[in-house]
């Protein structure tokens, strides 16, 4: 810990600004909490949060961002593979204009057993997301405290911060930054964190497009499904008209089965609106409107 905070140092004082380090503790076991109070005690500028056990790394996020206090807040992983000198890059970038800059690991340097499912991933998420970005994974990020203030992580979310960010009309950019060998503890992510990442990109995406609208998802298949329903029921309606026994067709069993599943996907969409519309009512307009609102001209 405390080679991390030398090396943030080097980085942040030259820019001659005040800065903080908020270190959060995710229910380690390995003597990092002792180390953080001595650094505690010896710098001004160190905060340290210890989570009561490992909740994951959402919740541990979630409390960093709850307690920085800070404009900018920046995201770095303790095990020094990402490099804290980039960190200025980042900020110059978020100068430009831009909300949220993600960094990407162009020359990683983790084994090919972690590199190809990550590329998949990360394929996978640009196109299910419309945000295309190399390297959604990478925990070196800058952020404006707006994106991340009132931000409700939990499970699997953190890695779609960018997504959130993108969804809520925050910019979004990436850039190329310095990744290093690990060197100090090890990897406890396996393959099976993608397939959780895929139900929560499911999920992110559900919120992130269909929250105030969930009719336009449920009624557009309710609506789909019916019509292929009603199309059904109408051919075997003329096929009996025609004389034809259509009692112990399977196509029958099918054309009611979809008309009725469409039903109940529109009726679905009708109480999702219900639902949206009551939240938005008990939500003060001051709290929805700086959802929305970039900045004001007066």
């Amino acid at each position: 810990m405390a080679l991390l905070y030398d090396e943030l140092e080097s980085a942040l004082q030259p820019l001659g600004q005040p800065w903080e380090a908020v270190f959060v503790d995710d229910g380690s076991t390995d003597g990092s909490f002792a180390a953080l109070t001595r650094l505690h005690s010896a710098k001004d500028n160190v905060r340290v949060i210890r989570l009561r056990k490992n909740f994951g790394k959402a919740a541990a996020l979630g409390a960093g961002f709850a307690h920085a206090e800070g404009d900018v807040v920046v995201t770095i992983d303790a095990d020094l593979q990402d490099d804290p000198a980039e960190i200025p890059r980042l900020l110059a970038k978020l100068d430009e204009g831009f909300d949220l800059v993600s960094g990407w690991k162009t020359h990683r340097r983790d084994p090919l057993t972690r590199r190809v499912p990550s590329k998949i991933f990360n394929w996978v998420t640009g196109r299910v997301s419309g945000l295309r970005l190399h390297d959604l994974n990478c925990g070196l990020k800058a952020y404006r405290a707006e994106v991340v203030q009132g931000l409700r992580l939990y499970g699997e979310l953190h890695r779609f911060i960018p997504v959130l960010a993108h969804y809520r009309g925050h910019r979004v950019a990436e850039l190329p930054v310095n990744h290093r060998p690990r060197e100090h503890g090890r990897s406890r992510y396996g393959v099976e964190r993608y397939v959780r990442g895929f139900l929560d990109l499911l999920t992110v995406s559900f919120i992130g497009r269909y929250r105030y609208r969930p009719l336009h998802l449920f009624g557009g298949l309710g609506l789909a499904l019916g019509a292929i329903g009603f199309g059904v029921l109408l051919y075997l309606t003329i096929d009996k008209l025609m004389g034809h026994a259509i009692g112990q067709r399977p196509l029958l069993i099918l054309g009611v089965l979809l008309v009725v599943v469409g039903l109940q996907f529109f009726s679905l969409g009708l109480i999702s609106e219900l639902i949206t519309s009551q939240h938005e009512e008990r939500a003060g307009t001051r709290e929805r409107t700086e959802l929305h609102v970039d900045e004001v001209l007066s």
